[in-house]
């Protein structure tokens, strides 16, 4: 197990090494760097691949504090200068995802291109209280069994259901810091990032799941980026690098040759063409 010490926490990391173009891959709340791992396998090959888990979960080290949005993209940015990475891409899922838009808009200058996967939303995330209650009450309670239970039930792709692979990510969520689970919800809550996303001059994709709840925010913050590609999965849910890992691979590379193309990038590429 590979950790690097940043900004005063052990944070565990897996580095394919390499000589590629760097990517590094974000989870979301509660997750860990083994949610990339069929993403990872696919790209290896081709890029230098790193996955990190945030404070508070994975396999990294369990601070009192530090669980915001802004300290997230502060700990991507001392582990890549850790491992004396430049400039890289950035491949966030959920939560990931926010911490990729604070990036874009701080970090801009070391991103070569952001990928935002089924982002949290960047105007803070709204759930009735009763939900959140009933989540709080099966965390604490430590309630794998119906954790488990829900995961399966709510599947978009139910004949992709395997109970031990859910259970390893139940046991992961269950397996995060207090901190990390209190604090970073309070996070996504509190999330304002809508009127700054605008200032974005990274290239973007944002890639969402037709079937997550999260898509009517996703395209809404789509719709507030400058420069940015749209890719949205049919009969995908949330765990869109897990539901579809070889289509998913297969997206980030071919935005890592093609970058953003839109009608307008193509209408510029038409007019460039015409003046050569």
């Amino acid at each position: 197990m590979a950790h690097q010490q940043v900004n005063g926490v052990e944070l565990y990391y897996e580095d394919t090494g390499g000589t590629g173009e760097v990517i590094l891959f974000h989870h979301g709340y509660t997750g860990s760097h083994d949610g990339w791992a069929e993403v990872v396998e696919r790209l290896r090959d081709r890029f230098r691949c790193v996955v990190m888990d945030s404070r508070g979960a994975g396999d990294s080290g369990h601070p009192e504090d530090g669980y915001t949005i802004a300290q997230y993209a502060d700990d991507v940015i001392g582990m890549v200068d850790a491992l004396g990475i430049g400039r890289f891409t950035y491949v966030g899922h959920s939560m990931g995802g926010v911490v990729g838009m604070e990036l874009g808009v701080r970090y801009g200058d070391r991103l070569e291109r952001l990928v935002l996967v089924a982002p949290a939303p960047s105007g803070g995330v709204v759930m009735p209280p009763e939900f959140r209650a009933e989540a709080e009450k099966l965390w604490y309670g430590r309630d794998a069994e119906e954790l488990v239970r829900q995961r399966l039930v709510g599947a978009a792709r139910p004949e992709l259901n395997d109970d031990v692979v859910a259970k390893a990510r139940v046991d992961r969520a269950l397996s995060v810091s207090k901190g990390h689970y209190e604090q970073s919800w309070d996070a996504l809550v509190n999330a304002r990032l809508s009127d700054q996303l605008g200032s974005i001059r990274t290239p973007t994709l944002m890639v969402a799941g037709a079937a997550d709840s999260l898509l009517k925010p996703n395209l809404d913050d789509f719709g507030r980026l400058r420069g940015a590609s749209l890719h949205v999965f049919n009969r995908v849910g949330h765990m869109v690098p897990t539901d579809v890992p070889d289509a998913f691979a297969e997206l980030v590379a071919d935005f890592m040759a093609n970058g953003v193309v839109t009608a307008k990038t193509l209408m510029d590429r038409i007019a460039a063409d015409a003046e050569a």
